[in-house]
């Protein structure tokens, strides 16, 4: 039996959509077990009248949420009886619990993480890896996307390693393309940063390394991971998120602009709802955080029950294709002290 925690409050849909996605998980997989964390009273009142086996959901009783404004480093020393710390806690303290899923706050999950549960032996820093859709109908995985906003040509390896055994484990990529994002294609481009930790991954046996890729390539399907510092990982996902909702407003726009438009645009219907479906990013899971020593997922602030669902699915499939146990075995190879400088 799998156990996999799920914090119901912090999102922007809590507790509906995780104990919503939660059932809809318990049902897809007989060997899944959840707890539940968060408001006992608001949880059962969401699982009233609902039919799911009760043998394998656990509520734990955590009165307070952490909000998205507050100082992660305070919340967990004096939010220890929130929902997203209890659910941390358990997580670290029961050895039969394997991982954790969360919509609450981006800093706050970080921060708890690394310092109640710890990293991956070998690990430097953990890292978070969102997915993407690509043109051609498949994915990309960016690494990272917003935990360090620092990093070393180091990290920057042990980020590909670990998403590329990430997607070959969870989705099945056999050998993922693997791309450094920079200012240009060629080799030389960038800082010394990107100049060196080219370099390095080029060294690096394990990771499918194609060179530089420039944003714009980002969704082309010519790649399967992009490996990047935190802050330009995030700002070139959510750059990507919101050029493609803004993109659907348009053409929605343009659409209801004019007769001829809607008569063309009737016609085009399933077409539309289909595109919209592959691009909405609730289909896609969450950014799982690499590198922690028991398994945590982040779901967008906004995700819906489908979305927490996904999240739950990767959850379920990092611990059953046991992924730490394979990033501490490759990382292994690399501990040499010039990595660390």
């Amino acid at each position: 039996m799998i156990k996999i925690l799920v914090d119901c409050f912090g999102g922007d849909h809590s507790p509906q959509a995780p104990v919503a996605g939660a059932l809809a998980a318990l049902a897809a997989n007989a060997d899944l077990h959840l707890i539940l964390t968060g408001d006992e009273a608001r949880i059962k009142a969401e699982l009233a009248g609902k039919a799911y086996d009760a043998a394998r959901l656990d509520i734990v009783h955590a009165p307070e949420v952490i909000g998205c404004e507050e100082k992660p480093t305070d919340v967990i020393r004096l939010k220890r009886n929130s929902s997203m710390m209890k659910a941390i806690i358990l997580l670290r303290d029961e050895d039969d619990i394997a991982a954790l899923v969360s919509t609450g706050s981006t800093g706050a999950l970080v921060t708890g993480a690394l310092v109640r549960l710890g990293r991956i032996p070998g690990v430097i820093r953990p890292a978070f890896c969102p997915l993407l859709p690509t043109m051609d109908g498949g994915i990309v995985g960016i690494c990272d996307s917003g935990a360090n906003v620092e990093v070393t040509p180091a990290h920057l390896r042990q980020f590909a390693i670990m998403a590329s055994l990430y997607l070959e484990n969870v989705y099945g990529v056999e050998r993922p393309r693997t791309a450094l994002l920079n200012v240009g294609k060629e080799a030389e481009k960038g800082d010394d940063l990107r100049r060196e930790a080219y370099r390095l991954l080029q060294e690096t046996p394990s990771v499918n390394f194609l060179g530089n890729m420039e944003s714009r390539d980002l969704l082309s399907g010519a790649y399967d991971l992009v490996v990047a510092d935190g802050f330009s990982g995030n700002v070139l996902v959510k750059t990507t998120e919101g050029t493609a909702i803004e993109l659907l407003k348009k053409l929605r726009k343009d659409i209801y602009s004019r007769t001829r438009y809607k008569l063309g645009a009737l016609l085009m219907k399933r077409m539309f709802r289909e595109e919209k479906e592959f691009m909405n990013y609730q289909n896609y899971g969450g950014s799982v955080l690499l590198g922690t020593s028991k398994v945590v997922v982040k779901g967008h602030g906004s995700s819906k029950a489908v979305a927490v669902e996904k999240c739950i699915g990767q959850a379920y499939r990092m611990e059953t294709s046991r992924l730490s146990a394979k990033i501490e075995a490759e990382i292994a190879k690399y501990e040499h002290y010039e990595d660390y400088v």
